[in-house]
């Protein structure tokens, strides 16, 4: 094998090993400093005041879910807010029956647009009806917590450059493999990085199906761009670029719907991994002046995730070629399959999700059970991961410029 190959195995193989310690490390730094003996989600910390919020729910093809979305909305035990509900163009009979609960609700509100044009400009039209500076947007099929809005304002209102919040999105679907191991990933993936990276200084996104936002800091950026396929992780790159702050807050829970088909699962995924690069392509140049400091760490993390797709893209092309034609010894692949690296990536993952147990219990008392189903998930994220990104890079470079994101109805699994 020759040295370049050699390295390239290298970086494959110690890649995951390094960023889950990463992602452990501050994860449980950040649990052990700020939640261990902090308050419990149903006794948030008081305010001196409490200022008038607004929830936004932009809706698209949501009448199956709608009523219990608006129902737990309103349910919230904040004093003085508002929700908004914004059917951006729904074909279903979304329409008639956010009319009918507007009508039983003195706090609901509904604007109704005539045409699909996107999450991110049914956002913006709610943020400029409200009658408040605090947004909690929440997606249309995504059951808040009675305490999320508490929590989510308590951020805003305790430092005048805290321009958004991100809370933590729980699964509620779960009677598939998928929906399982979906479990798992929320808590010892997602919840770990967001954890780890708030200690190391900046997010990469805000969670789309709940965060909360300062309405001066979305006016002052220009609001949501209407033509990236997440709207979210862009929103996040650019208040942080005007240098705003992102929090996360853990007691913020909200229980969504997740994928629970192969096919679903690798659409939604790819649109993350598109939104991606969007984001890369469009913000690297701002980032790399002297300004945009603060935000290298994470651009550079997503810059050698890139790095490791396209690494084990050239191995496994390798493997193939040489399973068809002779190949030079220095470039022969004599197996991907996992030997004692697959035996030490899968400890790793296995010690990863452990200390997500010893975090996620306090918001979820049986999450436990979900572990046994942990061990298939190293294979299915980060070949999920691999091929995703490796598909978004020039799907996103033939993209053409300037085109509108709009909505399409999502696998939300079995229920």
């Amino acid at each position: 094998m020759t040295p370049t190959l050699a390295l390239l195995f290298s970086f494959a193989f110690f890649y995951p090993i390094v960023m889950s310690f990463f992602w452990m490390s501050g994860g449980l730094y950040y649990y052990f400093r700020r939640e261990r003996k902090s308050r419990t989600r149903t006794d948030p910390p008081s305010m001196e005041t409490y200022p008038a919020a607004t929830i936004l729910v932009p809706c698209y093809n949501e009448a199956d879910n709608v009523d219990e979305t608006i129902a737990a909305a309103l349910a919230q035990r904040y004093p003085d807010f508002e929700v908004i509900a914004i059917n951006d163009g729904s074909s279903d009979d979304t329409a008639g029956k956010l009319n009918q609960l507007a009508a039983q609700h003195e706090r609901l509100r509904v604007i109704h647009l005539d045409r699909n044009l996107g999450k991110a400009n049914a956002m913006r039209m709610g943020a400029l009806a409200a009658r408040s500076e605090y947004l909690l947007c929440v997606d249309g099929d995504a059951l808040l917590d009675e305490y999320a809005l508490h929590w989510m304002v308590w951020h805003l209102v305790s430092g005048p450059r805290v321009g958004a919040v991100t809370g933590n999105p729980r699964i509620r679907n779960r009677s598939t493999l998928l929906g399982r191991l979906q479990v798992g990933e929320f808590s010892s993936i997602i919840g770990m990085i967001k954890r780890a990276q708030r200690v190391y200084g900046r997010l990469f996104t805000v969670s789309g199906v709940i965060s909360a936002f300062r309405r001066t800091a979305l006016h002052r950026i220009g609001y949501w761009s209407e033509d990236m396929v997440t709207e979210d992780i862009d929103i996040s790159w650019r208040l942080q670029m005007d240098h705003w702050d992102i929090r996360y807050e853990p007691n913020a829970l909200c229980f969504i719907l997740m994928p629970e088909t192969l096919r679903g699962l690798w659409k939604q995924r790819l649109r993350w991994a598109q939104g991606g690069v969007e984001v890369l392509l469009r913000h690297t140049g701002d980032l790399l002046r002297w300004r945009g400091r603060r935000m290298w760490g994470v651009l550079a993390e997503y810059l050698l995730s890139v790095v490791w797709a396209y690494t084990m893209l050239f191995i496994i092309v390798l493997w193939l070629l040489g399973k068809f034609m002779p190949m030079p010894e220095g470039l022969y692949v004599h197996t991907i399959l996992p030997s004692w690296h697959g035996v030490i990536l899968a400890m790793v993952c296995l010690l990863q999700f452990a200390s997500s147990l010893i975090i996620d219990r306090r918001y979820e008392t049986h999450v436990g059970r979900n572990y046994y189903w942990m061990i298939w998930y190293p294979v299915a994220y980060w070949m999920l991961s691999l091929f995703t990104t490796v598909t978004a890079l020039p799907k996103t470079l033939l993209k053409r410029r300037g085109k509108r994101a709009i909505w399409t109805s999502p696998d939300r699994g079995f229920r």
